[in-house]
């Protein structure tokens, strides 16, 4: 039987390409980013459930994340003893995506005022 690749998700494939992209992050923003230099905290967002669930309505997931709160709560993960081995992968998970979404949003092109009329 012949596995299509596409269709697997390999952590170690994951945790390379993140090693990647945070390497180029690194380059072009540097070893630690001020967020309280950046004009952005506030972002919307849209629960897990709301996201995955095509036939519902997706509005009713839409609520707000928050930047400083996902470093802070990734801060606080790291400060965590090697005892306390509770992880919320769930919850955990969504504020690295609330992170790594921050630096994408980072990284776009300017626009100038005609385009942000499209």
């Amino acid at each position: 039987m012949v596995v299509d690749v596409t269709d697997v998700l390999r952590v170690q494939d994951l945790r390379r390409v993140c090693g990647k992209l945070l390497d180029v992050v690194e380059e072009q923003f540097g070893a630690e980013i001020d967020l309280d230099r950046l004009d952005v905290d506030f972002y919307w967002n849209m629960d897990l459930r709301s996201a995955f669930d095509l036939y519902g309505d997706p509005e009713a997931g839409i609520d707000l994340g928050q930047g400083s709160d996902d470093v802070a709560e990734l801060n606080a993960l790291l400060r965590r003893s090697a005892d306390d081995d509770v992880l919320v992968l769930w919850h955990d998970l969504q504020h690295l995506a609330g992170v790594l979404r921050l630096l994408a949003y980072l990284d776009l092109p300017t626009v100038d005022a005609d385009e942000s009329r499209r």
